[in-house]
């Protein structure tokens, strides 16, 4: 009998798949004979190294090395970005170089935590016009909880979107079945009006029955006090209203443990896209409002014709669906303490840490050649920006093998962990501030500018905060003011 398993990759434990069957196998079968395979074929030394330093620090763990006859290959690239805008951008223009150099789109891939953070950078790859792929799973704007929240704002813009109307009109359950639904059809069809106009009609004048005809006015009830309550919120305010008073929620929250938080942290991210969503000049000159436009950039976004499994581009993807997978350029996004590890990891210290751990693990081996390692300083979320700090996993990894890497491309610094660094002369003539500047941030607070580096809208700034302590941000997002 042959037993074949590597505990450092045992990732679904929340699916029951337990480590402790491998783990344990030795245990009760004493006799067995145990055979190492520690050779790897695919990942550069570098990589090696340092997962092999990342994943001993489990403590429940049968214990190997990996190792590779090749090449030592490039450090492991650390990004800090300031949000998660910025993240996202850093890591397109990274792949819009790879492009650049000749290599292909399928073998650049980025990996993240959870469903919700691909967002923003299909938004980007889009803008680039780079072609990707959501492996294992749908764009986010065409995600179920996604167009259903859309549609009840679509309803708040304008009742008489007979689609919208049919999407949300029982959801949630709400005692409006298929044969209501059908009458309402009929009678808008017969008195040539929409759903929105038939369903009001059917309601005055008693066409349903007293159960359905109670359900349909209760429906009509909550989408015009919710116009009439939102009209003035702002956009994002308008997207939480929605996904709480429709109750799509406490919908989503009655279905298995797995499904359910990625639904909610979708309608989350929803909520973000919503909050940060800025008003395009070319909409503004053309007297479109901000609801319209956004409606129309979400209808836009899901428009777009997911890529095949065998056309070439950007593959994007889970951690847990990349495993089996490799790629010669791989980005690892959103380390930091909460998002990766998990905040439910990051509260149990014990087995669902060290799962975390070798979801790392599996992570970093997927890459053949090119490894970056990505983490936002700043990053939005239930609608409000919160400050991160660096996942515990890169102080795990050993700093001689990763290089920090800075706006310009030819830019790079070893990795310190202190974070600690001298001022850069300036390269930009149009720089506002100068060092030893008392500088305002609305987050940070009052600080004293320190260094700066990169040039236009790589522009980066080094700033000592008072209350924050030393931070690296995005000029172009920094919203920092002169004292």
């Amino acid at each position: 009998v042959f037993v074949v398993g590597d505990d450092d990759q045992s990732i679904y434990g929340w699916r029951g798949a337990r480590v402790e069957n491998v783990q344990h196998f030795v245990r009760d079968y004493p006799d067995v004979r145990t055979i190492r395979l520690e050779q790897n074929y695919r990942s550069t030394a570098t990589i090696l190294d340092a997962a092999n330093a990342l994943i001993a620090h489990n403590q429940s763990r049968m214990g190997k090395k990996l190792w590779t006859a090749g090449d030592t290959g490039k450090k492991i690239r650390l990004y800090a970005a300031y949000n998660e805008q910025d993240e996202a951008r850093f890591v397109v223009e990274q792949i819009e170089q790879w492009l650049d150099s000749g290599r292909r789109a399928d073998d650049a891939a980025v990996l993240y935590r959870t469903t919700a953070q691909s967002r923003l950078f299909e938004e980007h790859l889009l803008r680039s016009g780079i072609p990707y792929r959501v492996y294992g799973g749908l764009r986010f704007f065409e995600r179920t909880e996604v167009k259903d929240a859309l549609a009840y704002l679509r309803l708040l813009h304008n009742p008489n979107d007979d689609a919208a109307m049919e999407r949300v009109i029982n959801k949630p359950t709400r005692a409006i079945g298929e044969k209501t639904v059908a009458i309402l059809r009929l009678q808008a069809r017969e008195s040539g009006l929409t759903l929105w106009q038939a369903a009001r009609e059917c309601v005055s004048q008693g066409i349903f029955p007293t159960r359905a005809g109670s359900a349909v006015s209760a429906f009509i009830r909550l989408v015009e006090d919710m116009r009439d309550r939102m009209q003035d919120w702002t956009l994002g305010n308008q997207m939480q209203g929605v996904i709480d008073e429709s109750r799509l929620s406490s919908h989503y929250e009655k279905e298995p443990t797995e499904r359910m938080e990625t639904r909610i942290e979708n309608l989350r991210e929803l909520v973000n896209a919503a909050d940060s969503f800025i008003l395009p000049q070319e909409d503004a000159d053309a007297g479109i409002g901000e609801l319209q436009s956004f409606l129309s950039h979400a209808a836009l976004e899901a428009g777009e014709t997911q890529g095949e499994a065998w056309d070439d581009c950007v593959q994007m993807m889970t951690l847990h669906s990349a495993k089996g997978l490799e790629f010669p350029l791989v980005f690892m996004a959103g380390l930091e303490d909460g998002l990766f590890p998990h905040q439910r990891s990051v509260e149990d210290a014990g087995g669902r840490l060290e799962e975390e751990r070798r979801l790392c693990y599996v992570g970093m081996t997927r890459a053949r050649e090119q490894l970056y390692l990505c983490y936002a300083e700043i990053r939005r979320m239930f609608g409000s920006e919160n400050f991160c700090r660096p996942s515990r996993f890169i102080d795990e990894m050993p700093a001689e093998l990763i290089e920090e890497v800075r706006p310009r491309v030819s830019a790079s610094r070893p990795y310190v962990p202190a974070r600690a660094g001298g001022a850069v002369a300036p390269v930009d003539s149009d720089w506002p501030f100068s060092l030893g500047q008392a500088v305002v941030h609305p987050k940070f607070g009052e600080g004293t500018v320190v260094a700066f580096e990169g040039s236009g809208e790589h522009t980066r700034v080094h700033v000592n905060f008072a209350a924050a302590g030393a931070k690296w941000l995005v000029l172009a997002y920094a919203r920092l003011e002169a004292r």
